[in-house]
């Protein structure tokens, strides 16, 4: 297949058609006809990710005036105040605006891999492909809110779920969690000796591997950080699974890199979709701790899966991890799974 020129449409004329309409509002006019205040405005858009335009340029569209007009009658309701919606405006502009940078990659590698070796990636080749695009805009839309809408009624039932836990408290975003990372081995000395075009591709296909091994059993992905993956689970035994089946994915799956993999379990702040607190930090300590093939638990985790038979869980000696004292390690593994010999799972360590 070759991709045919369609047309020469003038970057504005396509950028018109991306946005839904030509700019015809300055700032100041936008504030004026949605009803907005300038400072509210403006925290706004730079939470989307956008600059603030002079006050004299034609830079908003009919759809940007909508949208603002929408935000005036959402904050009519007394469960919205400018807060919240500032929150979320930055959550959308970040997750938009990594899927938008996402697929334009996806386009431009796709229209490249269509090309004779010898034929350079020209800016009409490139309008084409957003051309292109834009013919297709309509489906993508509706499967990124169909996407939306799925994820929204998971996050609703995680929500629901943590609320039985004693100690969670969804006022402030805080909940008890199992938190894994899981980390390719010598990720650095293997990307020296890949182009770039080969370290695309092996980053696409561990961060799509992993992401359905968390899918699977329940979890979700946080993020990804091309050599690292960051997950969470409701349940200890859901994050146990994932951290063993992402560890064992290289004896099954030759082009799957080996990892290492830290969990730990406890109470966690949820803001804007990542997570923060001691169980996040101690689980990247911990993937740093385990040896390559290895899935290593805080005590935490064990507490939580204590009485399963289905894990085998053993102690590794204390040690000083960054930032958070002397912590033990333990190793987990399924139950009745062999040690493979000369096996200690962590750096450094003996077991006691």
């Amino acid at each position: 297949m070759r991709w045919a020129v369609v047309d020469h449409r003038l970057p504005e004329d396509l950028e018109a058609s991306l946005l839904g309409g030509p700019v015809r509002y300055t700032r100041k006019e936008l504030e004026t006809l949605s009803g907005i205040d300038e400072d509210s405005a403006r925290r706004i858009w730079q939470a989307l990710g956008f600059p603030a335009p002079p006050d004299d340029e034609v830079a908003f569209t009919d759809g940007d005036l909508e949208a603002l007009r929408e935000i005036k009658e959402l904050l009519g309701n007394d469960l919205i105040d400018e807060a919240m919606v500032v929150e979320l405006s930055r959550a959308v502009g970040q997750t938009m605006g990594r899927l938008a940078s996402w697929l334009g990659d996806v386009w431009l590698r796709r229209l490249s891999d269509q090309l004779p070796p010898d034929e350079p990636l020209t800016p009409d080749l490139v309008m084409n492909v957003l051309a292109v695009t834009e013919e297709l805009r309509h489906p993508f839309e509706r499967l990124m809110l169909h996407g939306w809408r799925r994820q929204m009624a998971a996050a609703g039932l995680r929500a629901a779920a943590s609320t039985t836990a004693v100690r969670a408290d969804p006022s402030v975003g805080i909940t008890p969690l199992a938190v894994g990372f899981a980390d390719v081995v010598s990720f650095t000395r293997m990307s020296r000796r890949m182009d770039g075009a080969s370290l695309a591709e092996f980053v696409e296909r561990f961060e799509s591997s992993a992401s359905r091994l968390v899918a699977d059993r329940g979890g979700r992905l946080v993020k990804t950080l091309g050599d690292e993956v960051l997950f969470v689970a409701t349940g200890a035994s859901a994050a146990a699974d994932i951290g063993l089946d992402i560890a064992e994915r290289c004896e099954e799956d030759p082009e799957f890199p080996r990892v290492r993999v830290g969990l730990a379990y406890g109470e966690v702040v949820m803001r804007l979709g990542d997570v923060f607190g001691t169980p996040v930090n101690l689980a990247a300590r911990l993937t740093a701790t385990a040896h390559p093939g290895t899935v290593l638990i805080d005590g935490g985790m064990a507490t939580e899966l204590n009485g399963s038979a289905a894990y085998d869980i053993s102690s590794l000696r204390p040690r000083p991890l960054q930032g958070l004292g002397r912590v033990r390690p333990r190793v987990l593994r399924r139950a009745g799974r062999s040690t493979r010999p000369g096996d200690r799972s962590a750096k450094g360590s003996d077991r006691d």
